[in-house]
């Protein structure tokens, strides 16, 4: 296994202000709490931590109600220990990859605080209360060529919760066949297979399947819409509600900062949207704020009367990271792009809430290739960005390097001469008549493309006469930028195992090194 690095910014749809967030926190510094992430910012933070006794001891006994017994429960249960947080929508076969990077950067970085005298265990969030259906219950695989495969678990939409949806025909079927020929395939699929079987949920069979692929890892999972955890939410809701006016006039002012810094706000936010659902008869309702009232398809919620509904509200996606974080004594918060970006609004309601934020550090990313993609990015000249303009253009780059060496070699000394050629004509031209020059111009332009044109047709032909090329281009777009997606934000972990085998969690854990920044190339 080596792995090699990306810049964020060579990667596409990265947004300007993750890219200062990674590599200039400098100007971000007035967005969050601890920009820095060095070890003195993680003691700060920690110090900062209010967490009593008998709220601990809630939290632990919660903890038990989902979560074997083990260390990390043990050492959570002590007073200085922190927390390393993350989480993710409970998508079904696990979600996509970067699911597994969240948690295993979460272990590592509770171990190396650990080890820094900072006592801490990593804990998954379940995002059990989200009601989009339509954004889980998908997943993404490929097969032995890595064609990608869409598989789907369809159901009626509704506004219930996500996390309790029961299981309902999940294509097993279609997934055990997509693996079919793998090294691992039948192994994955018998996995797959005993947690999201008949009588669970989403959300519990996506945290039994995880819990089953982290092994040996001990990492306790938290499930917001167990009463338990309804109850350690109420307060943080409650005061959240009474303080309604003001957190969205923070956040409309903090959302101004960002644009007026050059960034963009997360989450739109208007002068009546309310930080809550209201959870009733098995759904997720969105609540409208108008003055010092709720409405809920006609109904009237005063302030006080839904203050003191709290156990029965759920947070938008502004208010879950505060309320996450009054439940647990949160250290860090280990988030995707989205995630890191929405904390810059969400920061105005920490210090309203909690007055304390925890440190939002950007999680770990790969790209998994194996060693023949690898030898055919060689024989192609080819590197991650490349992938980025899709398959077509990925074919012309496969292309123009199977064209035979001398025809290249003449294009390029045929495109020189021209160039220079005309270079010549248009200096004379131009002290002649300069608007001869400028018609030259145009006509440069158009002799310019033919001779591209030709160059194209050249590596089609090229590419047509060896028609493994064009499976080599097909294979590698679908395993690196499938569906024009980074590899690790379509596909699951669940193909990249039955390749590869159950080490490959053993082998992102020891590839991620807390102080880099950058995206990941790994090759195993």
């Amino acid at each position: 296994m080596h792995c090699s690095c990306v810049r964020h910014t060579d990667l596409p749809h990265t947004s300007a202000l993750f890219a200062d967030v990674l590599y200039h926190p400098d100007r971000t510094a007035a967005l969050y709490h601890y920009p820095l992430r060095e070890l003195e910012d993680f003691r700060k933070s920690a110090a900062a931590i209010r967490f009593s006794p008998e709220r601990r001891a809630a939290l632990v006994a919660a903890l038990r109600e989902r979560n074997p017994d083990g260390p990390a429960l043990r050492m959570l249960a002590q007073p200085e220990t922190v927390a390393v947080v993350t989480g993710q929508q409970v998508g079904l076969f696990s979600g996509p990859s970067y699911t597994l990077y969240k948690v295993l950067h979460a272990v590592k970085l509770a171990n190396w605080l650990t080890s820094q005298g900072l006592p801490a265990v990593p804990v998954f969030w379940l995002a059990t209360e989200d009601h989009d259906f339509a954004e889980v219950n998908h997943a993404w695989v490929f097969d032995r060529r890595h064609t990608p495969i869409k598989l789907e678990m369809r159901r009626t939409a509704s506004a219930q919760p996500v996390g309790g949806v029961a299981l309902a025909n999940p294509p097993l079927r279609e997934f055990r066949a997509a693996l079919h020929g793998m090294p691992f395939g039948e192994e994955v699929a018998d996995l797959v297979e005993e947690t999201y079987r008949a009588g669970n949920t989403m959300g519990q069979a996506f945290s039994e399947l995880l819990r089953r692929l982290l092994g040996r890892f001990d990492v306790p999972h938290v499930d917001p819409m167990l009463p338990v955890f309804r109850e350690l939410a109420a307060p943080a809701i409650g005061t959240a509600v009474e303080r309604s006016a003001e957190l969205t006039a923070r956040v409309l002012e903090r959302n101004q900062q960002l644009r007026d810094a050059g960034y963009h706000a997360q989450v739109h936010v208007e002068e009546q949207t309310s930080f809550f659902f209201l959870l009733e008869n098995g759904k997720r309702l969105a609540l409208r704020r108008h003055g010092e009232e709720f409405i809920l398809n006609g109904r009237r919620f005063g302030i006080a009367e839904l203050a003191g509904r709290a156990a029965s509200l759920s947070p938008n996606a502004l208010l879950r990271p505060v309320v996450q974080d009054s439940m647990l004594p949160t250290v860090a918060y280990i988030g995707g792009p989205a995630e890191v970006a929405y904390l810059a609004q969400s920061a105005v309601i920490y210090d309203a809430i909690l007055g304390r934020m925890p440190l939002a550090i950007p999680r770990t990313g790969f790209t998994i290739l194996d060693g023949h993609s690898e030898k055919l990015l060689g024989r192609y000249g080819l590197s991650l960005p490349d992938f980025f303009h899709g398959e077509d253009a990925l074919r012309e780059r496969v292309a123009a390097r199977l064209a035979p060496p001398t025809l290249t070699t003449a294009m390029g000394e045929a495109a020189g001469a021209m160039d220079g050629a005309i270079d010549r004509l248009r200096r004379e031209l131009a002290s002649f008549d300069p608007t001869l020059a400028v018609a030259l111009d145009r006509s440069a332009r158009k002799m310019r493309y033919q001779l591209d044109k030709v160059e194209r047709k050249a590596g089609r032909e090229a590419l047509r006469r060896d028609a493994r090329a064009a499976q080599d281009a097909a294979s590698l777009c679908g395993l690196v930028y499938p569906e024009r997606h980074l590899q690790e934000r379509l596909y699951s972990i669940l193909p990249f195992l039955a390749k590869h085998g159950p080490d490959l969690v053993d082998h992102v854990y020891e590839a991620i090194q807390l102080d880099c920044v950058d995206h990941r190339l790994m090759v195993l």
